[in-house]
């Protein structure tokens, strides 16, 4: 099993490259369900998510397709997938697929719109705390579909076709929110999608369906209006800037003091993060082509951190803002409002010599003046980034295992550190 080490200590200057954002990738991906035309997507990360999904998506009877680099391109240049599901072989999404990757789950939605029928495995995915499918299931039967839960399968049946409906989250939810709008495009009538995510990746989505034909108001908004049609056809679209990978990237030019410039990062995206930032005392501001990161000379400040749906401070930037605060100079709190179960990187940044309780939701994070390396061990996507942040920093050499959390969501991230000036090493077996 491969593991990276981390010889902590070099500032990053130079430029890193983000990547297409994993989170508007992957329903971009299942998107492709909903049409028997191709589907062509850019700036595709290489991720294994991505190629699970894939795995997924041509069990239903797509045909996936990868284009070859243009001129100019680079093992950072992100893929072309060409998704072409002309016609549904199979509307089961099977257990040993699903259980591997709760956003495959999704495939719920176009499954039910295209072909008025699925059955779909309960999802598995990242320990990280209950994540109920409830909202999913009680939008659509408000669709008028009829749904059932056997062997561990959602088997859902609407043999007239769903139906406009007016849905209300009772709590935002960024997947409900993908399965409902997706169901909708190919709906009888409206539907009306109140408390709906408003995450840039989400957006991003919406943006792609009305490229395909779909007819959506309020993109960007808590409230999305769905006109269904009876169609949608192909279309070609570049997916979004990952926001997530640049905030990630950022906290690791601040956290080793360095200067890097964030290519492709949005500004709009990271607003409550980069406020977090500034107060922190941090630099992060937007240039063309990207933001440029840099740590100011007197240390970080201790700052409050409380996770919200966007806009506010996204909940997958929490584990990160941790680890850069072990260095900060007094107490900072992070309350973690999303993900009940979310704080598992707390005793592996502790083994690096961090300084952190926990009390409830809530971390109070007491800086330190150095962290040590040691050996660490990965137990979420999210979780292994922030040890990865912290071992910049760490003295001596810091060997993460479990790496194969990081291969699913940050693309090429040794290389790109490395370009940076970082010295990071993957290592087989």
């Amino acid at each position: 099993m491969d593991r990276i080490l981390i010889r902590g200590g070099n500032r990053l200057n130079g430029e890193i490259p983000i990547s297409g954002a994993k989170n508007a990738a992957l329903p971009l991906l299942i998107a492709g369900l909903l049409t028997d035309e191709v589907l062509e997507l850019s700036n595709v990360p290489r991720l294994a998510d991505v190629s699970q999904l894939n795995r997924i998506l041509r069990n239903h009877g797509a045909d996936i397709t990868k284009r070859g680099k243009r001129s100019g391109e680079t093992m950072l240049s992100g893929d072309t997938v060409r998704v072409h599901a002309e016609d549904i072989v199979d509307t089961t999404a099977p257990y040993e697929l699903v259980s591997t990757m709760r956003a495959s789950f999704w495939v719920l939605g176009p499954l039910l719109a295209r072909c008025h029928e699925a059955r779909v495995s309960l999802p598995g995915g990242c320990a990280i705390g209950t994540r109920p499918v409830d909202f999913y299931l009680e939008a659509m039967r408000e669709m008028g579909a009829e749904i059932d839960i056997e062997g561990g399968y959602v088997v859902a049946r609407a043999p007239g076709g769903l139906k406009g409906a007016r849905i209300t989250f009772p709590k935002v939810s960024v997947g409900a929110t993908h399965v409902v709008m997706m169901a909708a495009t190919l709906a009888n009538g409206e539907t009306v999608i109140e408390n709906a995510a408003r995450e840039p990746e989400v957006a991003d989505v919406a943006r792609c369906l009305v490229s395909m034909g779909a007819k959506i108001e309020g993109i960007g908004t808590s409230t999305l209006r769905i006109q269904g049609v009876d169609r949608l056809h192909g279309a070609s679209h570049r997916v979004v800037a990952d926001r997530i990978e640049a905030g990630t990237y950022a906290m690791a030019a601040a956290m080793t003091g360095g200067e890097v410039l964030l290519k492709g990062a949005e500004a709009e995206h990271l607003r409550a993060f980069i406020r977090v930032m500034d107060e922190a005392g941090v630099a992060v501001r937007e240039e063309q082509g990207g933001l440029r990161v840099r740590r100011n000379g007197d240390g970080l400040n201790p700052v409050f951190v409380e996770t919200r749906p966007h806009p506010g401070f996204p909940t997958d930037l929490q584990a990160q803002v941790m680890a850069l605060l072990t260095m900060a100079g007094g107490v900072s709190t992070i309350r973690e409002t999303i993900f009940e179960n979310r704080f598992m990187h707390v005793q592996e940044l502790v083994r690096l010599g961090a300084d952190i309780t926990l009390s409830g939701d809530t971390a109070h994070v007491r800086g330190v003046d150095r962290l040590i390396g040691a050996p660490v061990m990965a137990t979420d996507l999210r979780a292994s980034v922030s040890l990865v942040i912290a071992a910049l920093a760490a003295q001596g050499e810091t060997e993460l295992n479990r790496v194969y959390h990081l291969d699913r969501g940050f693309e090429a991230l040794e290389h790109k550190l490395s370009a940076v000036g970082a010295d990071v090493e993957r290592v087989s077996g």
